[in-house]
């Protein structure tokens, strides 16, 4: 038996990054790129090491070259968490699980450490593999839990559940992570919403802006505990950006909704610590007419790009910047 299950990037359209912080967001998935994972019945437990694994390399440049793309971790340490915390999960609550040993091996088209939530597509793609290998179910709300925690709790990644719950349900969807709500059922009201109500987007990345959601958060999860009203506002900002963003979606308002991703942005802009990098590939995709904010926790962006001639003009603007430019598929 063959297994072969794949998960795909995210990109936050509007309200992020609230998705932490009881707010509200709008988000998607789409099939530029994919996390595959394959498994298959095998004596022992492997998992088998990738690209973004190697400890063997042919220079100095080529190791720092490597910590710079990937990172000090590489994408078996996400593997072994996933199916610890699968496991301990299924124990928990009477799940059984056959004794069968699997090999596991991964694969990733996703750009890395520019807000994609490559990593956890990693994860959830791992997740899919290991509930068929086992003929176990798990709702979507509780899965997008459990991968959240494997990058939480088990491997002290900085992460909201926006990437999670939309990477496991797929397409276009709403969220409202409410404190009321979520205290009560344990995870926030989810929504898909109709992917044809999206104007033309575009998304662009550029690798060596990348950082990692721990570096990109700083100081601000200590700001909120302490009650920071700076910080709080702009929670509530972002949440009221998100219900007047759904409103543009159903009333087809591709204008609005640009300019809220615009201010989606600006306001983060005043609140964290962004590269200069970022703040001039924000700035070079607004001159060209088209809207940007970050698709996630910096080095790529997304924004509205209504005609071809405005995607034109935006690909010769960012492309001799080492900017990649291209309209995403929405699972």
């Amino acid at each position: 038996m063959i297994i072969e299950t794949h998960a795909y990037p995210r990109a936050a359209l509007i309200g992020n990054p609230s998705d932490g912080y009881y707010g509200k967001t709008i988000a998607f998935t789409f099939r530029n790129f994919s996390a595959d994972v394959t498994l298959f019945e095998s004596p022992e437990l492997v998992i088998e090491p990738n690209e973004r694994d190697a400890t063997v390399f042919a220079s100095v440049e080529k190791l720092v070259e490597d910590i710079r793309q990937y990172g000090y971790y590489g994408g078996i340490r996400l593997l072994k968490a996933a199916i610890k915390c699968f496991h301990q999960h299924c124990r928990e609550r009477g799940l059984a699980l056959h004794g069968g040993n699997f090999s596991m091996r991964y694969r990733s088209s996703i750009p890395n450490l520019v807000g994609l939530a490559g990593s956890s597509a990693i994860i959830t793609a791992a997740m899919r593999a290991l509930l068929k290998f086992y003929g176990v179910a798990i709702p979507a709300p509780e899965l997008a839990n459990l991968v959240r925690a494997v990058e939480n709790h088990e491997l002290s990644i900085s992460a909201g559940l926006q990437d999670r719950v939309a990477q496991v349900m797929q397409g276009l969807i709403y969220m409202d992570f409410d404190k009321e709500i979520f205290d009560r059922q344990g995870y926030g009201h989810y929504e898909p919403l109709d992917p044809r109500q999206l104007p033309p987007l575009y998304i662009a990345y550029r690798t060596d802006l990348s950082e990692g959601s721990e570096v990109f958060h700083n100081d601000i999860r200590a700001r909120f505990d302490r009650g920071d009203p700076e910080v709080r506002e702009a929670m509530r900002f972002w949440a009221g950006l998100t219900v007047e963003a759904r409103a543009c979606l159903e009333r087809g308002d591709g204008r609005r909704l640009g300019e809220l991703m615009n201010a989606n942005f600006d306001r983060r802009a005043r609140l964290y610590r962004l590269s200069e990098g970022n703040l001039r590939l924000v700035a070079a995709a607004r001159s060209t007419g088209a809207s940007a904010k970050f698709t996630g926790s910096g080095g790529a962006i997304i924004g509205i790009c209504e005609d071809d001639a405005t995607f034109a003009r935006l690909r010769q603007a960012l492309e001799p910047l080492g900017v990649v430019v291209f309209r995403p598929e929405i699972v």
